[in-house]
């Protein structure tokens, strides 16, 4: 009786544990994402020779996204953001393009980043996560510095 007693316990305790487990699973979008310049179309350009982004999970519920790029002309950018998924700016470090981003969860998949400068919107960006988590996805539109129309698809390979 006692032996039983404790596998009872024993069960239920593994079964806390898995659930618990699974309620503080990473988000989908949260990893370290490498741009695939292969699958990437940038228009009007130019292109960048690398990216990495890595996106953690913030408290509250928000993200913190560090991104490493080269630019097309060899210059190395270090761009930082730290965000909540609730529609309101938040600060940008390092990116000469945009100085605040406000973020909009779609789905556990996907959400939308709108991109300032001094207060105008600059770009839209629509991500969404593969059903299978490997890769990222960026669709964005805006203006660029020079005032062209961007329209990139921007994918990204979770490392």
């Amino acid at each position: 009786m006692r032996a039983r007693f404790f596998g009872v316990v024993l069960l239920a305790g593994g079964c806390l544990i898995a659930s618990v487990v699974q309620a503080q699973q990473a988000p989908a979008w949260a990893g370290t994402w490498k741009l695939n310049l292969t699958k990437s179309k940038y228009s009007p350009g130019p292109v960048p020779k690398s990216a990495t982004i890595k996106i953690e999970a913030a408290a509250g519920g928000g993200l913190k996204q560090t991104t490493d790029q080269v630019t097309a002309s060899g210059e190395s950018r270090h761009v930082e953001v730290t965000a909540m998924f609730d529609g309101k700016d938040a600060a940008v470090k390092g990116n000469p393009d945009v100085d605040t981003q406000a973020y909009k969860r779609v789905d556990d998949r996907s959400y939308e980043v709108t991109g300032k400068k001094n207060g105008k919107v600059a770009t839209l960006t629509k991500v969404t996560i593969s059903a299978d988590g490997k890769t990222r996805t960026a669709t964005q539109t805006g203006t660029d510095p020079q005032g062209r129309a961007l329209n990139n698809t921007i994918v990204y390979d979770r490392q």
